[in-house]
């Protein structure tokens, strides 16, 4: 059988786009098709300019494909929705298998929605092969386990698909025909390198905690990979592709001491034997960070590290199921700073045990300690979550539907407390925002130059931190008179934002705008989704 593997576009745009985070899910899915001797192709859309009608009925012209897959997380219905329908208009007639959280979080609402001929649940690997023997025997489909099909006109749902339970066994993703390299070539610069080669790999699986606004909470069983097989992967292709940046994906890198010191150890080796400098990142836990876990990292070329925080409050941190303290998230945030590493991280608000008080907690430690360093939001409730399915319990989300096609992509802010009143979480809103306004640093660069007719710049600004005067290459800025970046000081370390004036007017005056912006982001959205 021929097959097309079509990776979705990321952004609501008709141009080429590199800024996207790399679908390992789907260079892991098109790996085990072509190990199987199947006949695949891979569309990459982002890299193409035009509407996803004309690329993909271009491709689809080319060659008679017998099946179409593709793929995505909650917020990418639109542009599967448009995959699935021009696949099954063209007049081949493909055959059309959908996959990723976008069907997992939400199984029979995305597949009568979206209405593929076949649903993947859960991880792929294993499943998706059996789905394409069964398909290409004309076997019995009920056999095959984690998949969603339609017989007679009902959705009909096999039996649950088991965990991967030693994920050393995956092959490495394909790369290659996911166009890599393209990507790789036209990364924008960032506050480590004006020219990026960043490399994304998983070296686990799920997550040991259960967290309610987390889609972790789906159930997937922690699993590692041996430090021994993640650094096959690393060794083979950080030399191909001339990777200057490792960007660690796992949830929490850190959990096992032991394991995460064994990693220092052996990148350190890889990057020595390098003839450029490479760095690395990972996501930290508070439970067990110290000095000398931040001193082997850096010493190792990390040169920044996340943290999942969430709140200050340990009453919200228990309702989250979050198995941390507020002393821990201080030592944490403490030590990243007296290490001069670039700090990042979240603190997130509207749980459903928040309350003017616990938020206050949180919001004052932000604001005494933190030096704008950690960003604040308030809670998405994302599909598959806990936090979601009380917003439907509570009829905070009406419509499941709209809320996926057209809300889950911009920040909301319901009131999913127990306690607050709206009143009371509109005040907070306006706290958040006030802070973010306050304590985040928002500068105007000095000098701005377009580079070579494009719209990559070169932004010349001072640190507000230190006052380092530094040039960063490579930027891309689609509309030089509204813009925002972010960016880390490269003396310091500090994290501050480079805007136009007209943006810092509208972050000074965002209340007052707030209600034409949401209106603004409404319209624009829905013309580009139309566009796409």
């Amino acid at each position: 059988m021929k097959i097309l593997l079509v990776i979705p576009r990321y952004a609501l745009t008709n141009k080429r786009n590199y800024e996207y985070t790399f679908p390992l899910g789907l260079a892991y899915i098109s790996s085990v098709m072509k190990k199987e001797g199947y006949d695949v192709d891979c569309l990459n859309l982002n890299h193409y300019n035009g509407t996803t009608n004309q690329i993909l009925n271009k491709k689809l012209n080319s060659k008679k494909y017998d099946i179409v897959c593709s793929g995505h997380i909650g917020i990418g219905y639109s542009i599967i929705k448009k995959i699935t329908n021009i696949s099954k208009s063209h007049p081949t007639k493909p055959l059309v298998i959908i996959g990723g959280t976008i069907i997992t979080s939400e199984p029979k609402l995305m597949f009568e929605s979206l209405k593929p001929d076949f649903a993947v649940v859960g991880e792929g690997e294993i499943t998706i092969i059996e789905l394409l023997d069964t398909i290409k025997n004309n076997k019995d489909l009920s056999k095959v386990n984690g998949i969603i099909y339609r017989k007679n006109n009902k959705t009909e749902f096999t039996s649950p698909r088991k965990v991967i339970e030693n994920i050393d066994n995956l092959l490495i993703p394909d790369f290659e025909s996911l166009n890599f390299e393209k990507q790789l070539e036209n990364r924008a610069g960032n506050s480590i390198f004006d020219y990026p080669r960043i490399y994304p790999i998983m070296c686990s699986r799920g997550c040991p905690f259960q967290c309610t606004f987390c889609y972790h909470c789906l159930g997937f069983k922690y699993r590692e990979r041996s430090i021994e097989n993640v650094m096959e992967e690393l060794r083979k292709n950080v030399k191909k592709y001339k990777i200057n940046i490792i960007n660690i994906y796992d949830d929490l890198f850190s959990i096992n001491k032991k394991r995460l010191y064994k990693f220092c150890d052996e990148i350190k080796k890889l990057i020595g034997e390098l003839d450029w400098e490479c760095k690395w990142t990972c996501q930290l836990s508070v439970i067990n960070v110290d000095k000398e876990m931040l001193k082997k990292l850096k010493s190792s070329g990390c040169y920044a590290v996340s943290f999942g925080f969430e709140s200050y409050s340990q009453k919200v941190l228990d309702s989250m199921r979050k198995p941390i303290t507020p002393k821990l998230i201080d030592n944490a945030i403490r030590l990243v700073f007296e290490e001069k590493m670039p700090l990042m991280g979240n603190f997130i608000f509207g749980d459903r045990a928040e309350t003017t008080e616990t938020a206050k907690e949180t919001l004052d430690y932000c604001k005494k300690y933190c030096n704008g360093q950690i960003k604040i939001y308030f809670i998405q409730p994302y599909p598959g979550s806990e936090i979601y399915n009380h917003c439907i319990k509570k009829g905070i989300i009406k419509d499941k539907l709209n809320f996926i096609k057209n809300e889950i992509s911009h920040i909301t802010w319901y009131n999913m407390t127990d306690k607050m009143t709206d009143k009371e979480v509109l005040q907070l809103k306006k706290e958040i925002l006030k802070t973010r306004r306050k304590y985040f640093k928002h500068i105007i660069p000095f000098k701005l130059k377009r580079e070579k007719k494009s719209n990559k710049f070169s932004i010349h600004t001072k640190c507000p931190y230190c006052n380092k005067k530094i040039q960063y290459k490579n930027c891309i800025i689609e509309n030089p008179f509204y813009y925002t970046i972010q960016l880390h000081c490269r003396e310091c370390s500090m994290g501050y934002y480079a805007v136009s004036r007209p943006y810092k007017i509208s972050t000074d005056y965002y209340d007052e705008l707030d209600y034409l912006r949401k209106k603004y982001l409404f319209i624009r959205d829905n013309i580009r989704k139309k566009k796409i």
